[in-house]
């Protein structure tokens, strides 16, 4: 008889979450990490550069208080303790997290797991074996080694690195405009770097709606931030503590020098030894291979969250944990749809959507219809000194079912919640548009911009 019902090999916000439903329904469970439970998300991503993020939130604002009445001298700052403070929410969350563990009475078992056969794990070092009826592999994902991009977690850093790095560069070219690449962008502007931000593709956050995108650009150009996008890095030399970047931009060169460089692109499956091998589990390109319960082509082997290449986001991976998770206790969890599923930055202004862009919704040849609201027209807004961004969502034409939403500006990302519920219990922009807000708030923009796909938008 097998040692547990499931065996979770990772605590990453995917395989912490598994592992505690799992144990929630009943199974036997265990956990295998090697380093701190709550994986990358927790530890090195998510949490720390969003405390780094309301750092720079509250820097800005004392900088900005002039316009609020409020003036003083000296200003002085600090960022090796904001860096402390991350470190110090993380910690906080890891034993919350290590606290759910043993509260749901999953087992958990420090180590590197290797799979032996399609039941069997062995614990790298102690030779100590684990026998399970169900495995669901939670490895993560790291970055990928690019042959112009070389990492010396010196001069050329990668996030994690920059996650402890206790002072800001004096200047710092960030390659790669997604998510990361702008949430730290705007962390290093805050405390004063020259920051540069080069983009292979002719846009800023390239997968989000293209007029987010240029809302964006145009706010990170006002707040200073350099923008190289439809530009190739060719290679980065490094000497004396500082680097030399060659780009390509329109058959022509030319190079960028800083004193540090980050590297936010590319992004690879943690399937290395692990003994995928033994068990003989599709991968492609470097991610496992699942169908809509994550099942693996190999019975009772499971993936879920970035090692599936799916959608890498915690909220994504925490989802693929509990559909992982109900399966195999024999319910029957609702297949989940990534084009839905809520995608969030968190520089200033935030961005924050879900569901299609304009530009997709014409490539699939849908009717549809547009509606629109301003930051600038909300009251809420004006009085909290956030006027810059938009409302944007987008509309079946015919009984007006939200396809997707589109947002930039103050705490958007908030937001999601709301017009994500509307969508699962298929409303539309009509009931959206009745339901009474609150006054004033930010929410009343989605009331509003779901009032304009029928041109009846009150305060715009």
């Amino acid at each position: 008889m097998p040692d547990y019902d499931v065996v979770v090999i990772g605590a990453g916000p995917g395989g912490y979450v598994a592992a505690i439903r799992a144990a929630q329904l009943g199974l036997n469970t265990a956990v295998i990490e090697k380093d701190e439970v709550g994986g990358i998300c927790l530890n090195w991503g998510c949490i720390p550069s969003k405390s780094l993020l309301r750092n720079a939130a509250v820097l800005n604002l004392v900088k900005e208080a002039d316009e609020f009445g409020i003036s003083f001298d000296n200003l002085s700052y600090d960022y090796g303790k904001a860096v402390e403070r991350s470190r110090q929410v993380v910690d906080r969350l890891t034993t919350g997290v290590s606290y759910l563990l043993k509260k749901n009475n999953v087992k958990q078992i420090k180590g590197e797991a290797i799979l032996e056969n399609a039941q069997t794990i062995k614990i790298q070092g102690t030779g100590e074996k684990l026998t399970s009826n169900n495995i669901i592999i939670a490895t993560g994902a790291r970055q990928r080694h690019i042959s112009s991009m070389p990492i010396d977690h010196d001069i050329v850093i990668n996030s994690r690195d920059a996650l402890d790095l206790r002072e800001v560069p004096n200047k710092i070219a960030i390659l790669g405009g997604g998510a990361t690449g702008v949430e730290f962008g705007h962390i290093y502007r805050s405390y004063g770097s020259d920051v540069t931000i080069v983009e292979l593709m002719d846009r800023l956050i390239p997968n989000e709606d293209q007029e987010i995108s240029e809302s964006l650009e145009s706010a990170m150009k006002k707040a200073g931030i350099k923008l190289q996008t439809g530009t190739e890095v060719t290679s980065i030399s490094t000497h004396n503590n500082s680097a030399v970047i060659s780009i390509t931009k329109d058959d022509t060169e030319s190079t960028i020098e800083c004193d540090k460089v980050l590297v936010a692109v590319g992004v690879q499956g943690n399937i290395d030894d692990i003994g995928l091998e033994n068990v003989e589990i599709e991968t492609n390109n470097s991610f496992i291979t699942v169908n809509e319960n994550m099942e693996t082509n190999i019975p009772g082997i499971y993936a879920i969250g970035d090692v599936t290449g799916k959608l890498m986001l915690a909220h994504v991976a925490s989802a693929q944990a509990v559909t992982a998770a109900e399966f195999i206790a024999g319910l029957a969890p609702m297949p989940l749809d990534y084009t839905l599923m809520p995608r969030a930055i968190y520089c200033d202004p935030q961005v924050a959507s879900f569901g299609i862009t304009e530009t997709q919704a014409k490539e699939q040849n849908i009717d549809f219809t547009t509606g629109k609201f301003p930051f600038a027209a909300s009251g809420k807004a004006i009085a909290l000194g956030e006027t810059e961004g938009m409302i944007k969502l987008i509309v079946d034409t015919e009984v007006g079912e939200i396809l997707g939403a589109h947002m930039i500006g103050s705490e958007v990302t908030e937001l999601l919640g709301e017009v994500s519920m509307v969508r699962l219990l298929e409303g539309t922009s009509t009931e959206l548009g009745w339901l009474v807000h609150p006054h004033p708030t930010i929410s009343e923009m989605l009331k509003e911009a779901a009032l304009d796909t029928t041109n009846e938008a009150i305060h715009t």
